[in-house]
């Protein structure tokens, strides 16, 4: 049985809350279940990296994406960004990107046959 998760969030709409609510609380359940969960912002969902950005999308109850994303952080979920992702970037970056990484490390990861990986 695989030990870890793979989030990659690339063609989500990071600003669509019931997509977020999901994917979030999935990651972090997993990590709260002791599972090593790594969650990669890419693509259009890389909007999320930006403070601005997550602290204005509303997922509810009063809460933002960015609440959500310090959530699933907090109960061990590790944050990441693919470089070409970064690199358009134009706002401050959260703290709770732990790494920028390539495609290479994408494929690599995703690929490994100790991996589960979750596309959204």
């Amino acid at each position: 049985m695989s030990d870890k998760l793979l989030f990659i969030l690339t063609n989500a709409d990071p600003s669509d809350a019931a997509v977020l609510n999901a994917v979030f609380a999935q990651a972090a359940v997993a990590a709260a279940m002791e599972y090593d969960v790594e969650m990669v912002l890419t693509g259009r969902s890389g909007a999320l990296a930006q403070r601005a950005f997550a602290n204005e999308v509303s997922v509810g109850k009063g809460r933002s994406a960015y609440d959500l994303l310090r959530d699933a952080a907090e109960a061990g979920v590790k944050f990441k960004i693919c470089t070409q992702t970064q690199e358009r970037l134009t706002g401050e970056m959260i703290p709770e990107i732990a790494e920028v990484v390539g495609g290479a490390y994408i494929i690599s990861e995703a690929m490994d046959d100790d991996t589960v990986t979750f596309t959204y």
